[in-house]
């Protein structure tokens, strides 16, 4: 690719929009940039204009297919001129050719408002606004001029156009990039530093690895995250540092204690619960909080790993790291639900601040792009991750404020097989019409490793069922089963009470009054099956409400937004704890 730095693009933040500036006591040049101006629209027309609709070729982004012409493209991007030339005498006749993005760019992902940004700026020369729903993040006191969704969508169109070879759409956007550099967390700049690096942008890569190298990331996660020589000229810039401002200061480095923390780091990337354990025993001076095994597991172990070290009971939940941040706040950036809920069920807290002020639900929403956050969800279909993380989070420092952490009692009959029996037919129907959520109940309480059937369940049933009697089962064996079972099931429900209780609470009212015939949806006369199904349509209807419902009263929570703004926020922001 040609190299940047031999351009004045950057430097001088020259773009099609500012010719008319340079030139405007010119009065043929303005000439020919209105000539130029009623060009651009006139092929902008081709972009967006369905009635002018002559594409020979399409481009299928995110399952959307894109119509372009292969003429056009070609004249503009090199890469596509000896795409379209080795591809000219196997291009299809009864239809247009078709091309997939990720096939296009397979080293990186390109959603498809980034591909008609480039797209539009192939054919007019001129960079249009990017889209507010996925160039911006969902947290209203942010100014988003270095928010996680801002900088993604702009590393989005610096691999589309450095693929493309277009030389001055790389260099506006790298000019972009370079002004997120002194305003973004480290943690986002280190997706510009591997985006520069693979890009070979030396003028991008080197104010990165300055901006890296000041600041305090853990050489952990320089050497997880980044390129070995990278990473090395990272720490030597640290040293050199050290060297010049403490000249007669040695720092001495334990290479023993060093060793052992990466044994227990490397334990946790092989999901060896036994191995870590091992070395924890072997070890007197090393433990968990040494090493902040868990902030690590948090940030790059699979979800059951992280659930099995907090088992071990060992680790402080509510530790901060150098960098003034807890195992919930390092969750909060991977967005991931299930490690989200695990940390809340064993007591961390949702109230705590990173130095520079967040809490885990702040990280979250400037992660999340509206998009994304006000996806819809067809009834049945698993929630929106992204939603579900920050929902969870608002609900959590709500009630840790409020209530105190006071526990949810469930009511329940007392009789234990009418108890085990209503559990399963709860869990079951929830697992319908909130798949995410009640999974994520499910693997909290360990509830899934029970299932053994699917479908609509009653201790009645002929088949697959847990309550059905094994001949080889003693007693004492099947009731400690049913025991664990029932735990289980308690502590699932429970966590639905706890993060959706309106959900919960339609869910109480309808197995109350309807749920025991509804449970055998497929016997009866057809008409009665006809009314069964009915019925369940409008539970689905009910609890949908009820989602609503809870979605609504973190719309109006003004504890939330207290929690999410900034330490130190302008007195005259309004800050809302939602986007509407």
């Amino acid at each position: 690719m040609d190299d940047p730095s031999s351009s004045s693009y950057v430097s001088n933040g020259s773009s099609y929009n500012n010719v008319a500036a340079t030139f405007s006591n010119d009065p043929s040049a303005n000439s020919d940039h209105l000539c130029l101006s009623k060009l651009s629209a006139s092929l902008e027309k081709l972009v967006n204009d369905s009635d002018y609709d002559y594409t020979d070729a399409v481009v299928v982004v995110e399952g959307i297919e894109v119509g372009v012409h292969r003429c056009i493209l070609a004249a503009r991007s090199l890469f596509f001129h000896e795409l379209f030339k080795q591809e000219m005498d196997s291009s299809t006749k009864d239809g247009k050719p078709k091309y997939c993005m990720s096939q296009l760019i397979p080293f990186s992902k390109v959603g498809i408002e980034a591909f008609k940004v480039i797209l539009n700026y192939l054919y007019t020369g001129k960079l249009k606004p990017l889209p507010p729903e996925v160039s911006t993040c969902v947290d209203e006191s942010c100014a988003h001029h270095a928010c996680g969704p801002a900088i993604n969508f702009t590393l989005q169109l610096l691999y589309a156009s450095a693929t493309f070879k277009t030389k001055e759409m790389v260099l506006l956007v790298q000019r972009r990039l370079l002004s997120f550099v002194e305003k973004a967390s480290v943690e986002d700049v280190m997706t510009i530093l591997i985006a520069g690096y693979h890009c070979h942008l030396d003028q991008l890569l080197s104010p990165c690895i300055q901006r890296v190298a000041r600041s305090n990331l853990e050489a952990m996660s320089l050497e997880k995250e980044l390129p070995n020589e990278v990473a090395s000229e990272i720490k030597s810039l640290r040293m050199k540092s050290q060297v010049e401002t403490e000249p007669n200061i040695v720092e001495e480095v334990d290479l023993n204690r060093e060793r052992k923390i990466r044994n227990l780091h490397k334990a946790l990337d092989a999901d060896d619960i036994e191995l870590l354990k091992l070395l924890l025993n072997e070890s007197s001076d090393i433990t968990l909080y040494d090493a902040y095994a868990l902030h690590y597991a948090a940030a790059y172990c699979d979800p059951r790993v992280i659930k099995e070290v907090l088992n071990l009971g060992l680790a402080d939940l509510d530790l901060k790291n150098p960098r003034g941040q807890t195992v919930l706040h390092v969750a909060a950036r991977r967005k991931d639900p299930k490690i989200i809920v695990a940390l809340l069920d064993k007591g961390t807290s949702a109230l705590e601040r990173t130095a520079d002020g967040q809490t885990a639900v702040t990280i979250c929403r400037r992660l999340t792009r509206p998009k994304d956050y006000n996806e819809m969800t067809d009834k049945g279909q698993e929630s929106n991750k992204d939603r579900l993380c920050i929902d969870v989070l608002e609900r959590e420092m709500r009630r840790s404020s409020v209530s105190g952490c006071m526990e949810i009692e469930t009511h329940i009959p007392t009789a234990d097989m009418h108890v085990l029996d209503y559990l399963e037919n709860r869990v079951t129907i929830a697992r319908y019409i909130f798949p995410a959520e009640a999974k994520l109940a499910m693997d909290i309480a360990d509830a899934n490793l029970t299932i053994a059937y699917k479908g609509l369940v009653s201790s009645k049933g002929s088949s697959g069922n847990l309550l059905k009697l094994d001949s080889n089962e003693t007693p004492s064996v099947r009731t400690k089963r049913l025991q664990s079972r029932m735990k289980a099931l308690m502590k699932t429900v429970n966590t639905g009470r706890r993060f959706f209780p309106h959900c919960s609470e339609v869910l109480d009212n309808f197995l109350a009054d309807d749920m025991p015939d509804l449970l055998f949806l497929e016997k009866g006369t057809p008409e009665e099956q006809r009314k069964k199904k009915a019925r369940f349509m409008e539970l689905k209807d009910e609890v949908q409400k009820a989602l609503s419902k809870d979605l609504a009263e973190n719309n109006r929570s003004s504890i939330s937004s207290s929690y999410s703004s900034s330490s130190s926020p302008k007195p005259s922001t309004n800050h809302k704890g939602r986007r509407k």
